[in-house]
């Protein structure tokens, strides 16, 4: 596994506990640095994972828009947690080409949820991509 992929997993596992159980952001940094002593690999999942929640509120309105007849309460927390974070990378890491964002939530969505998720966090960010939604941020 890549260095990029496991500090997206790691983001994940970071959004899904801020969202699920409330912990503070610093101390679950502080968590993952106890199991992972890779510098760009933390540097990374710190960076979106922080952009993710910094926006988190423009992120979901955008995925309400797109997702017509989802709402967020009724998607599981690591799909809504994997589009978020697919989201943020696609707006605010232009230096990260979109198809190798795009492609590397899909491959999350398959580990961690179900080949349909695969295809709904395709779908979304996809049309993220080609900014097919109406939100002022």
């Amino acid at each position: 596994m890549g260095s990029r992929r496991k500090a997206r997993e790691l983001a994940l596992e970071v959004l899904y506990r801020y969202d699920l159980v409330s912990d503070k952001i610093e101390e679950i940094f502080l968590d993952i640095k106890k199991r992972e002593d890779n510098s760009d690999i933390i540097l990374f999942m710190q960076r979106i994972s922080e952009k993710a929640i910094e926006n988190i509120e423009y992120i979901d309105s955008i995925i309400e828009n797109i997702a017509i007849n989802w709402r967020l309460e009724r998607m599981t927390y690591i799909d809504k947690n994997i589009m978020r974070l697919g989201i943020a990378e696609i707006l605010f890491f232009e230096d990260i080409p979109i198809k190798v964002t795009i492609n590397e939530y899909i491959e999350i969505a398959k580990k961690y949820s179900t080949d349909e998720a695969g295809k709904f966090v395709n779908g979304i960010l996809d049309k993220v991509a080609k900014g097919a939604y109406n939100i002022k941020q």
